[in-house]
């Protein structure tokens, strides 16, 4: 099984392509940036732009003001939802190296949303343990997961604390490419995977959705 995104393997599938030319409404800096980053070696990394507009698209309609994002890569969903935030909104965006955020600023920057964008480069665990020290539990609408796996149940913990009642978190690559449906033992990342996804089913401080938009994503939307 593969990725189902389109700058991946859905990028010659014609009704994926379908659903981009009816639906796709591209930022011009958005687009540079995707162009960007799709010259970058690890760009099946990128959040598929089709997905990116959908997250910001619900970011709009709970009226988002304050966002988290774990793992920034190039920043081109960065950008996406820091355009979804009113001007006086904040992203905090969690990454644990400049070089790919760096791809990303110039075009944040072009975008007028630079300001919004609070870039955290260290463990994201540390930023999100300093944001609860800091008295910001249930502050944030909106969370995007998308780091290391093997870190995925902490960082969701934490996000649940840091989100606000009908605050939404958002988590990236739950399908991991079909791997879930057998989890290698000594597959560190589908077992961490795997097991969120069946501790979410379970979890009664959320309702919950799984989509099959690019690699899987889960929304919780916090009760």
């Amino acid at each position: 099984m593969s990725i189902f995104k389109s700058h991946c393997e859905g990028k010659d599938n014609p009704l994926v392509q379908y659903v981009l030319n009816h639906s796709m409404r591209e930022h011009p800096a958005l687009k540079g940036l995707r162009l960007r980053t799709m010259e970058d070696s690890w760009s099946a990394m990128m959040v598929a732009s089709e997905q990116s507009q959908f997250m910001a698209n619900l970011a709009r309609l709970i009226k988002a003001q304050k966002a988290l994002e774990i793992g920034v890569y190039t920043g081109y969903n960065t950008l996406s939802i820091a355009l979804a935030l009113p001007d006086d909104g904040v992203l905090v965006a969690c990454d644990i190296s400049n070089m790919h955020p760096n791809i990303g600023k110039p075009f944040w920057k072009e975008a007028g949303v630079e300001h919004k964008v609070d870039l955290r480069i260290q463990p994201a665990l540390t930023t999100l343990d300093e944001l609860l020290s800091a008295g910001q539990a249930g502050t944030f609408d909106f969370v995007f997961i998308d780091a290391d796996k093997v870190n995925y149940d902490n960082y969701y913990e934490k996000s649940l604390l840091l989100l606000r009642k009908g605050g939404i978190i958002a988590i990236d690559n739950v399908l991991w490419g079909g791997k879930v449906l057998n989890p290698a033992p000594d597959d560190a990342d589908t077992v961490a995977i795997d097991k969120l996804n069946k501790k979410l089913y379970r979890d009664t401080r959320i309702n919950l959705s799984m989509l099959t938009v690019g690699d899987g994503l889960t929304l919780a939307f916090k009760l």
